[in-house]
């Protein structure tokens, strides 16, 4: 049987204390926690950059440590830093140090990385995953940074250091969970299950934001109990969760094979604590790895203005159509500007911002705001486009004849420089020879 304690469903989004200790005191075989992932979008990625304050991680990565040495065993996390570039897991690797040093302590540390260089990958064959963008070479050698999605092998080889911690760059969320089970022997269809039900800690649960459960790997299946006062897991909260991120509620690629939860099984132990037996590990016949990329797709300016009145919030769309229609001929006639450099949008927030055209139903706000989002080749170009655009969205009647309105700018100035703007260039998988191929390991006694 393997141990693993899952304090939450990531670094940064806290943990309920007292459950920790509860899952410690049952004596964990591995610590795991993810890092991070693409929920908040490429800039991370494209930056190279933590979404998480440095002050929230080191607090809670320091609790982390302590609970590994109360408890004598490995602590190890994916995808560091939100993104899991090398940036980040040397950001991460930093903050241990000063934890350690802090806490008097010592530690042998494992660091995996998994970040790709683009000139490389662009040379590469890729195979692209369902509704993968197009690429080509010239795409792939922008991206400002390329990483490779480790596995269950790779995190088992930083195991195979004998290493207290284990700082990885970009790994599936199941990888971190489902190595040490199929290291010792546990079924490898309930170490992948078990991985993925346990990914994001206590929200296979009835009490999502206590955080800590524990996964107990064994010959046939799993279990997974939560370490919360108030928290339970029912057959339907743990079965649910292959859905979660996860087009195929049955089937899960990972590195290397692909889970199939088809006749599997989930019965209730004893109020608190789920089985799950049936679950079945599927080898390929090659071993792939998934590529995430990100490169500038420009530089961006936004504004905000609040419409009140209600026959311009009855119109709101009409209203930003046609500002959209004069400001593109402003900006030929001023800026003498090719529109296929540069892009200006209008979205409208409490109508129809997240759906777009999609929306299907009708808007009943009192007010709305316009958020004005302005894309161009370099910032200045970006922050002149939006000056154009000001004084559209404080003046601009809906139809000629009417009296001059005015609106209100939450911020002075209106303008707000956001610098680079990053989209995900890769969705792919990559062939290796051996699975380390695309990763490298440092080990480090502290």
């Amino acid at each position: 049987m393997t141990k693993v304690l899952i304090p939450s469903g990531a670094l940064g989004l806290g943990y309920d204390k007292a459950a920790l200790a509860r899952g410690i005191a049952l004596g964990p075989d591995l610590i795991a926690i993810d890092g991070g992932s693409t929920d908040s979008g490429p800039s991370y990625l494209g930056r190279g950059v933590s979404k998480y304050a440095r002050e929230s991680t080191k607090a809670e990565w320091q609790n982390l440590i302590e609970a590994r040495i109360a408890a004598n065993c490995p602590l190890v996390i994916g995808t560091a830093g939100t993104c899991g570039t090398d940036s980040t897991v040397d950001w991460l690797y930093e903050i241990t140090l000063e934890i350690l040093s802090d806490l008097g302590a010592s530690a042998k540390i494992a660091r995996l990385y998994s970040e790709q260089d683009p000139s490389q990958i662009a040379r590469t064959t890729l195979t692209p995953l369902s509704a993968a963008p197009n690429v080509d070479a010239q795409t792939v050698e922008r991206c400002t940074h390329i990483v490779a999605l480790a596995g269950a092998e790779q995190i088992n080889a930083a195991l195979n250091t004998g290493a207290d911690i284990i700082i990885a760059g970009r790994t599936t969320d199941t990888a971190i969970i489902a190595a040490l089970p199929l290291a010792n022997g546990d079924h490898a269809g309930g170490a992948w299950h078990g991985a993925k039900i346990g990914e994001c800690g206590a929200l296979c649960t009835t009490a999502p934001q206590s955080g800590t459960i524990m996964v107990e790997f064994d010959a046939t299946g799993f279990n997974i109990t939560p370490m919360g006062d108030d928290a339970t897991a029912t057959p339907h909260t743990v079965s649910a969760h292959m859905l979660y991120e996860n087009s195929d509620p049955f089937i899960l690629y990972e590195p290397g094979g692909h889970l199939d939860v088809t006749a599997t099984r989930y019965t209730d132990v004893d109020g608190c604590t789920v089985r799950a037996e049936g679950s079945v590990w599927v080898p390929s016949d090659t071993y792939t790895v998934k590529l995430e990329g990100a490169r500038i797709t420009g530089y961006q300016t936004i504004a905000m203005a609040l419409l009140r009145d209600a026959h311009y919030v009855a119109n709101a769309q009409d209203w930003c159509d046609d500002i959209i229609k004069h400001h593109a001929a402003k900006a030929a006639d001023r800026m003498g500007l090719d529109p296929n450099t540069w892009h200006a949008e209008l979205r409208v927030i409490g109508q129809n911002a997240v759906l777009g055209d999609l929306e299907n139903k009708p808007p009943t706000a009192t007010e709305l705001g316009v958020l004005a989002i302005i894309t161009a080749p370099d910032q200045q170009t970006a922050s002149t486009l939006a000056k154009l655009m000001n004084p559209y969205l404080l003046h601009h009647q809906l139809t000629r004849g009417e009296e001059m309105p005015t609106f209100a700018f939450p911020f002075s100035p209106a303008e707000i420089d956001r610098g680079a703007a990053y989209e995900f260039v890769l969705h792919h998988v990559m062939e290796l020879a051996d699975p380390m191929d695309a990763f490298r390991l440092e080990v480090t006694d502290v």
